[in-house]
């Protein structure tokens, strides 16, 4: 199984910079994350994007921002895990790093939750 998690309610014109202490901390539980094989990939968006849209066989682009995108300016991270309960887990550890706030987990289907065809 795999989710993706990232805080819903980041401000990025509240947030503090992190301590040196907490990075080197981070650090250790993101390598301990790829170690294992649960962290699959992070990062994060920048706040402006485009979008495509195809309607009546015509092409449009349009330039962001998007207010979707504000959710996830602080990053995500895809965890491929056993189950939610060992997503909730790693995410506890996660929080007691980077502290108070809130993570939300959803789950993420692929090619191998369809069977083969």
């Amino acid at each position: 199984m795999q989710f993706m998690v990232y805080d819903p309610n980041f401000k990025p014109e509240e947030a503090t910079p992190p301590t040196p202490e907490m990075m080197a901390e981070m650090g250790k539980f993101i390598q301990e994350a790829i170690q294992a094989g649960v962290l699959v990939a992070t990062g994060a968006l920048q706040p402006k994007g485009t979008r495509l849209r195809l309607s009546g066989g015509k092409f449009t682009v349009t330039d962001g921002p998007f207010i979707e995108l504000k959710e996830l300016l602080a990053g995500w991270a895809v965890l491929r895990v056993k189950s939610l309960d060992e997503a909730i887990e790693w995410c506890k550890r996660f929080r007691s790093i980077v502290g108070e706030g809130e993570s939300e987990i959803v789950q993420v289907f692929g090619p191998e939750d369809y069977g083969s065809a």
